[in-house]
């Protein structure tokens, strides 16, 4: 059975820091592009960064770049998110999720297994 678990959600005061991590189990996502979206309350689940297997691309969502990193440890089967400067606006479930061998997705349908999300929480 795949899946893909999320850890390190919380709540947090703006300024602050969370790293979020997935861990993959049940197969393999060594070549897979692997991304973090998010869900806030009323809204569409958005794109907020991804990166391919090898880690030489990482896009980024224009509302996250410059605050957020994404990595990745093959050998673990495990991708990052260290968020940096949090914001309320950054409140939200976090998704981990697997996607393609062939290129990496920035939207909600390239990405074919997901995580059952972690909530962030930034207070003002």
């Amino acid at each position: 059975q795949v899946q893909l678990v999320e850890s390190g959600g919380g709540l947090v005061q703006a300024g602050g820091s969370l790293r979020l991590s997935c861990e993959a189990s049940g197969r393999t996502f060594r070549r897979n592009a692997m991304g973090w979206l998010r869900q806030a309350p009323g809204k569409e689940r958005e794109f907020v960064a991804a990166i391919s297997w090898t880690g030489g691309s990482t896009p980024y969502a224009s509302s996250v770049k410059g605050r957020f990193t994404i990595s990745r440890d093959n050998a673990k089967n495990t991708m990052y998110l260290q968020m940096n400067s949090l914001k309320p606006e950054d409140t939200a479930v976090y998704y981990c999720a697997a996607g393609s061998e062939l290129w990496v997705g920035v939207r909600t349908n390239e990405y074919n297994y997901w995580g059952q999300g972690t909530q962030v929480t930034v207070s003002s």
